[in-house]
């Protein structure tokens, strides 16, 4: 055969798209109870939160921010928090950056209670790391957006799908530092516990989890600071919040409000990364 001839041959199409389409649509037939309780709990878990966050007033918020940030990082980030929140309400934006807030915090926490032990099986065990490692590739290398479009089949539109797909995005950090932080561990510590006839339990528990915790504080650091980066993604089903000021300033063309919104998520994201590094740096 000649080379022509071979580079004309074309490959079928392989129609990985359509294997997919139905894969989503047998899980929407048949697991609708679990979508449905899952939806109820995240729902009734942000509202909660919001209404919290919301229900006491702006100033007094603000002033427990920054002793919060005055306690564990500094006058520094205490006067930069009680500047930057009162900045936000001066916008007018308080409460879409309390529900920005409220998704971002429901969303780590979830990512969290999944990503660590996920990542302590797969510092202990090669074969579970060997199978999570393609699918950590996968779900940070795919584009943000193409996780709305099971979200919004799975839970329709509002805030439950944002806050499923920022869970998605913001994991694979998480697993892999708690991963990398349980396998630094000097091997020479865990064999003195192995010596003194230590359990594998309270050895993970005694000696690898706190040696290893700067990572893994590291990497939720890492999980909240993507899971803010998805606030504004979040906005475009229905999530509310600074995301939906953002959208709107696009989709208007109204420079001001958009970067009025983006300001508002700057200084979240400030806030949040500095005081879980501080955080980190006690442990």
């Amino acid at each position: 055969m000649r080379v022509a001839d071979i580079m004309a041959v074309e490959l079928p199409r392989i129609p990985v798209g359509d294997w997919f389409d139905e894969l989503v649509s047998w899980l929407t037939d048949n697991l609708e109870w679990l979508f449905d309780a899952i939806g109820t709990g995240v729902e009734g878990t942000v509202d909660g939160l919001v209404s919290i966050l919301t229900g006491l007033p702006a100033l007094v918020l603000t002033v427990l921010f920054a002793l919060l940030a005055l306690v564990f990082s500094g006058w520094k980030l205490g006067l930069f928090t009680l500047l930057g929140f009162a900045l936000i309400e001066s916008m007018e934006l308080w409460e879409p950056a309390m529900d920005s807030l409220a998704l971002v915090l429901v969303a780590a926490v979830v990512a969290v209670l999944i990503s660590i032990p996920l990542g302590i099986a797969a510092a202990r065990n090669e074969a579970v790391s060997r199978m999570v490692r393609p699918v950590l590739d996968l779900m940070q290398t795919m584009p943000a957006f193409v996780y709305l479009i099971p979200a919004i089949f799975f839970f329709s539109i509002g805030v439950v799908p944002g806050v499923v797909a920022t869970v998605i995005f913001a994991l694979p950090p998480g697993v892999r530092l708690t991963e990398l932080g349980i396998r630094g561990v000097d091997p020479e510590m865990v064999e003195a516990g192995e010596a003194f006839g230590t359990p594998p339990g309270r050895i993970l528990s005694r000696i690898q989890i706190p040696l290893a915790m700067p990572s893994i504080m590291a990497g939720i650091n890492q999980l909240i600071m993507l899971a803010l980066s998805m606030v504004v993604i979040a906005g475009m089903v229905g999530a509310g919040g600074l995301g939906n000021e953002v959208l709107e300033g696009i989709q208007r063309v109204n420079i001001a409000q958009g970067f009025e919104g983006g300001i508002a998520v700057v200084v979240l994201a400030i806030f949040l990364d500095r005081l879980t590094s501080a955080l980190g740096d006690r442990t």
